[in-house]
């Protein structure tokens, strides 16, 4: 079976875990500084924080810009679940915007319009869909007009550009940017996050909120403005001649288990070294099916113009599947015969039963609800070989034939 997404492992990444193991140290090591060291430099922020999931790191930047209840956070209609609910999770009400139906991303103009609508926004959150940048200067032109922070969903976008040549993470047009490691993504660590800023202040917040709220003497070391001798705030507890007794540490507020281990953050680093060559390779792939598919009836490609800039997550076409007299699922099932995987990115958010249940529905997303009738992924990963694709591309034209 040929899938729409999968990893590639080499032996250097494998040496790089070997390593780990060998070491000693499992979690909460120089790996983690390291990995984020470099995250950091490759997207051009000022500081990263690796987290155990993209959801996690969505969760956390919720948190670190204090939204919460009351709150309106605004996101795509056209996303993963989790660009939603990270804002339920802090008990914040979830929004959604329709779509550009060239970009399949936030639509600017829905954003205002819907932003006008509810008055008050708290945050806002961009999701890079596919790997292609939102309109991110309009989009942070219109969070300034109502305070809002912004928070970008790069969970698809590691290695892609805005159309002004900053690389996506730099946080140009943004408080925070996030990323996730699924095995499908970019690059991988089995599961992991991470979240990029140029903000201190949230920098730090996030340090703290990812294990525990817990604050203690090895991020003095981080925090470098912080003086020793007015660290902690149970001072009678923390101190001893003064000098910090060796076993103090104290929650500050209420954080989670969010941390990534030394195996993950080895693994993950290992492949970021990779990751000009990953990218420049599924921009291959997608030149070629836009190449083979061009002019064919009922398929249309989607973010071609985009190209350039892209990351490269999926390849998404949109199937007329009503002209072809064909359902979806019949014609996935037609293409898993032949041994190849596809999938449908994605379920728009508000049909989901959950956000139904909420007073939400898809008749409000029309360009969204238009674009998912039609999406269909097909197989794009590093690695997919001129045999494989060749498969694709000939299956698919003769069922559309």
């Amino acid at each position: 079976m040929i899938p729409y997404g999968k990893h590639y492992i080499d032996d250097a990444d494998i040496a790089a875990v070997v390593n780990v193991l060998r070491r000693g140290t499992l979690t909460q090591g120089s790996r983690v500084d390291s990995f984020e060291e470099s995250f950091a430099s490759s997207v051009g922020a000022k500081y990263a924080v690796a987290v155990s999931s993209g959801t996690a790191a969505l969760h956390l930047a919720c948190m670190a810009t204090d939204v919460g209840p009351g709150d309106n956070v605004v996101t795509s209609a056209n996303t993963f679940v989790a660009s939603a609910n990270c804002a339920a999770f802090v008990g914040a009400s979830p929004r959604f915007t329709d779509i550009d139906p060239v970009t399949l991303n936030m639509s600017a103009d829905d954003l205002a319009d819907r932003c006008e609508v509810l008055g008050e926004v708290k945050a806002i959150i961009p999701v890079h869909f596919a790997g292609a940048a939102c309109d991110m200067a309009a989009i942070k032109a219109i969070a300034e007009d109502y305070g809002a922070q912004v928070i970008e969903d790069a969970c698809h976008a590691l290695g892609g550009r805005y159309d002004s040549g900053e690389k996506i993470g730099s946080c140009q047009h943004s408080d925070m940017t996030v990323f996730s490691f699924h095995p499908v993504k970019a690059i991988a660590a089995g599961e992991g996050g991470m979240i990029t800023t140029n903000d201190v202040k949230l920098y730090e917040r996030l340090i703290q909120l990812r294990s525990h709220g817990i604050f203690h003497q090895k991020l003095l070391t981080t925090f470098e403005h912080i003086d020793i001798s007015d660290a902690f705030v149970l001072k009678d507890e923390a101190y001893e001649n003064g000098q910090v007794n060796p076993w103090y540490f104290e929650m500050r507020e209420l954080g989670y288990n969010y941390r990534l281990t030394e195996i993950q953050c080895a693994l993950a680093e290992s492949q970021l070294s990779k990751l000009d060559r990953f990218v420049t390779y599924r921009k291959d792939l997608a030149s070629r099916y836009d190449e083979a598919f061009y002019g064919i009836e009922n398929l249309t490609c989607t973010q071609s113009d985009q190209r350039d800039q892209s990351g490269h997550h999926l390849y998404v076409v949109r199937i007329d599947f009503e002209s072809l007299a064909m359902s979806r699922g019949e014609f996935m099932r037609r293409l898993m015969e032949k041994g190849i995987g596809t999938q449908v990115h994605y379920i728009p958010v508000p049909l989901h039963p959950y956000y139904q249940s909420r007073g939400f529905t898809l008749a409000d997303y029309p360009e969204a609800e238009k674009y998912y009738r039609e999406a269909l992924s097909l197989p794009f990963y590093f690695n997919l070989s001129d045999e494989e694709q060749g498969l694709v591309v000939s299956s698919i034209q003769s069922i559309l034939r």
